[in-house]
């Protein structure tokens, strides 16, 4: 059976350090067991001990568990997500196309939610949101990479376009969220769930 597992949090790494270092200098030179380091990282959070730092976790996992079982989050790199905001203006417009082909995607991915979803665009209409969102002029670019990668389909005359329903990757949702905040005068046209799907 496997053993369950408590996440450790903690507002101040550095005041964490600083405790164990007090706890470990109090109790001598010997090294602390399993027990008691684990004691001693909850009193560092401000648990009395680890006992009652599993009780706390336990009791607000009972609370937090969602009605119906949901898919694990994704780890987000957040260093990527702010690198990712570089290619965007405080207006979350499109500077430039980047030259990584992940970071072509990304960005794709943010003009992706920006396109109304459950709804066929003519090709004017998918231009004219495209322009909105890109200063560097070349809508024809991105919506022929969105078709190529699946995340706009067309008619073979292309005369219709809709935007593909899917799950965007776990930096691009938290990069939508940013750049959502901050978007001016085009508001995106798409929200994002906290299960992570975006939403016409």
């Amino acid at each position: 059976m496997s053993r369950p597992a408590f996440p450790f949090a903690a507002g101040d790494i550095s005041a964490v350090a600083r405790s164990l270092k007090d706890q470990i200098a109090q109790g001598g030179h010997t090294p602390p067991g399993h027990v008691e380091l684990l004691n001693m990282l909850a009193r560092s959070a401000g648990y009395r001990n680890f006992q009652h730092f599993r009780a706390q976790a336990v009791a607000q996992g009972a609370l937090d568990a969602p009605a119906e079982p949901t898919a694990p989050e994704e780890p987000v790199d957040f260093v990527k997500v702010r690198r990712l905001t570089r290619y965007f203006d405080p207006a979350g417009r499109l500077l430039r196309w980047p030259s990584k082909a992940s970071h072509q995607q990304a960005c794709l991915w943010v003009l992706w939610a920006r396109l109304p979803g459950g709804t066929v665009m003519d090709e004017p209409g998918i231009n004219r949101h495209l322009t909105a969102g890109h200063l560097f002029g070349d809508y024809a670019l991105l919506r022929r990479w969105m078709c190529d990668l699946g995340m706009v389909k067309r008619t073979t005359d292309g005369r219709e376009y809709r935007r593909v329903e899917q799950r965007p990757p776990a930096e691009v949702l938290a990069l939508i969220r940013h750049l959502g905040n901050r978007h001016i005068g085009n508001r995106p046209t798409t929200s994002v769930s906290a299960a992570g799907t975006a939403t016409g």
